[in-house]
């Protein structure tokens, strides 16, 4: 077993260039074990088309180096991309595991798509649910999930060696932070969740779910925890959670709905996996109309 707060993990970042998204093969550097944090399944809304071209980049990315994968991870229920994960455990294996509190999101968003009694609540369509300060393994690398919630209620943050994954909480600095707007979402618990983040050894490297590249700059998706308490715009040194929660619920009022929110939510909270098809064999999604005016 190797130091969580030393081990320096070999981090390869895949951008899904449609939903702005990263992805990242995290691998154990005494080992040739890995995990997969927050794979994309291309999706075309207009056709409702599913492709694999991001995944099968991810997969062989793994068979090339020949790596062993024991996790595929998702930092929180997506409201942006499809996840990939069922298609790549299917290629290549490893657990899919998300935060216990995925129970409170397929309620909630079970309530809202009218999902019947066939669609369970207990996160059972996972393989693991993490909870808050559990650590387990990659490898000998020993890693540690942490519950950060605020933009959503299931929301972790991964720490792997000296790498931070810490899914839509932050963004790169000149970007600040996640939306805390979406039904479970909360202003005050997603500041006490950076600092949370921000709490970490200072060298450690932080790896973004997205980046919509602020001002036109290029993109960037790593940045470190001292750089962001340093520079974030919305929680540099000095800003007190009143200040945020005041600044965050602001924005957040100005801030249209994902585009593919709707059939994200619908797939992200079944690990990924489609609805049951129909009777033709064809399985649909749901629009709920005004559910999120």
């Amino acid at each position: 077993m190797t130091n969580t707060m030393t081990t320096k993990p070999e981090v390869a970042a895949f951008f899904d260039k449609d939903s702005n998204t990263f992805s990242y093969v995290v691998k154990d550097p005494e080992s040739s074990s890995c995990a997969i944090v927050d794979s994309v399944l291309d999706f075309d809304y207009a056709s409702g088309g599913t492709s694999y071209k991001g995944a099968d980049s991810i997969i062989e990315y793994v068979t090339t180096h020949k790596l062993k994968v024991e996790w595929l991870i998702e930092t929180h229920v997506h409201a942006d991309h499809l996840s990939a994960a069922p298609y790549i455990q299917s290629k290549v294996g490893g657990k899919i595991g998300i935060g216990e509190q995925i129970t409170i999101v397929q309620d909630t968003f079970g309530k809202i798509f009218n999902e019947g009694t066939e669609f369970k609540l207990d996160g059972s369509q996972f393989d693991h649910l993490f909870h808050d300060g559990e650590r387990y393994m990659v490898g000998g690398m020993q890693c540690i999930a942490m519950h950060t919630p605020g933009h959503t209620p299931a929301c972790f943050t991964h720490v792997l060696g000296d790498a931070v994954f810490v899914g839509d909480t932050l963004f790169m600095p000149d970007a600040g932070t996640a939306r805390a707007d979406f039904p479970g979402g909360n202003a005050g618990g997603l500041f006490d969740s950076v600092q949370k983040i921000l709490a970490l050894p200072e060298d450690h490297r932080i790896f973004m779910c997205h980046d919509y590249c602020p001002n036109g700059r290029a993109l960037e998706y790593q940045t470190t925890v001292k750089i962001q308490k340093e520079q974030n715009i919305h929680v540099k040194q000095g800003m007190s959670k009143e200040a945020f929660v005041t600044l965050r619920e602001t924005r957040d009022k100005t801030l249209a709905m994902p585009r593919l929110i709707l059939p994200s939510l619908q797939i992200n909270m079944r690990a990924g996996h489609m609805p049951e098809p129909e009777e033709n064999g064809l399985s649909y999604l749901k629009i709920p109309l005004n559910a999120f005016k």
